[in-house]
């Protein structure tokens, strides 16, 4: 395999900061011992954007660098959807944390800005190794009529979720894709539907396996960990690998879907801030107060989500 020019610099630097951070935190000298988690996955995101680039000419944080940074913040956002769900369902726990808010909170931002740019780039990745290539690219039929049950059942599975979250947790990684799916795809957006529909399924599985990688690193890095979670999900924590009951990693592939159909509505809300109209002044001030109206948002949102996040699960500090 022959690089192209300038493909080694960012995945270089990914595999120094990832070896020193594991001596480091094998040694326990902070902040990577304590932060460990978060030094490998940036590392990691860095290594897998070269090895993209080096394989295909171009990747996301190179010739999409908008869209990658765009992923960093709301990947924030969306993560805390599924940690206010968690305040239900009581299936993790966060030990070890920084004891000062002043740094835990931005520990939080550092390591839930990872999710979405890890999945993106290991799909991203897996695409550019060919997985998958040799599959029959079988489009899925033209239709609509799967919409309305599609969201009626998104409605009724996040509902059981929140009402029995003792035998329906599982479920959280599934409400939210079936009530987004049909609303991006109604909207001509980028939906799973619609990518099967135009190339097959491909794409699909190419999700479902980079929601697996990304888990099983996820496990792996988050053990050695100091400060680290801890699952307490009923009915299947018997047998566990790393940290994670053997069962709950059939979450994550479903959950790499669920990102992609987050991204995509989120894109579509871009679409609209940014769609031109007749009087160009009307379209500015629109941009600018959904700008403002995002950005106060989120920061009470996030504000909100992490004191939940220290009141109810957060267990203990570090020293």
């Amino acid at each position: 395999m022959k690089c192209r020019n300038g493909s080694y610099a960012t995945g270089l630097l990914g595999v120094v900061i990832l070896a020193g951070a594991q001596v480091l935190m094998y040694f326990r000298v902070e902040p990577f011992f304590s932060w460990f988690y978060s030094f490998a996955w940036w590392s990691y995101i860095l290594i897998a954007d070269s090895v993209v680039h080096c394989l295909e000419g171009r990747s996301l944080i190179r010739n999409r660098p908008r869209e990658f940074w765009m992923l960093v913040p709301w990947s924030v956002t969306c993560w805390l959807i599924f940690e206010l769900f968690n305040l239900a369902l009581k299936n993790w726990q966060y030990v070890n944390v920084p004891p000062e808010a002043w740094l835990r909170w931005p520990g939080y931002m550092l390591a839930y800005s990872t999710v979405l740019p890890g999945i993106f780039e290991t799909f991203e990745l897996l695409n550019a190794l060919g997985w998958f290539r040799k599959i029959r690219p079988r489009k899925l039929p033209q239709g609509t009529g799967w919409r309305k049950p599609c969201f009626v059942l998104g409605l009724l599975s996040t509902l059981v979720v929140i009402v029995w979250p003792r035998y329906c947790f599982p479920l959280v990684w599934a409400g939210p894709t079936l009530i987004l799916e049909p609303i991006v795809h109604a909207l001509k957006g980028d939906s799973l539907v619609r990518r099967w529909q135009q190339v097959g399924i491909r794409p699909i599985l190419n999700l479902l396996c980079a929601g697996a990688v990304c888990g099983f690193l996820w496990e792996f890095w988050n053990f050695w960990a100091g400060a680290k979670w801890k699952y307490t999900v009923p009915l299947v924590s018997h047998w566990k690998i790393f940290e994670m009951p053997v069962l709950g990693f059939l979450g994550f592939p479903p959950f790499a879907l669920e990102c992609f159909v987050m991204v995509a509505a989120i894109k579509l809300f871009y679409i609209w801030t940014s769609m031109p109209s007749q009087e160009p002044e009307r379209s500015k001030v629109r941009r600018m107060v959904s700008t403002a109206v995002v950005t106060l948002g989120t920061v009470l949102f996030w504000a909100f989500s992490f004191y939940q996040i220290d009141t109810h699960t957060v267990v203990s500090f570090g020293s």
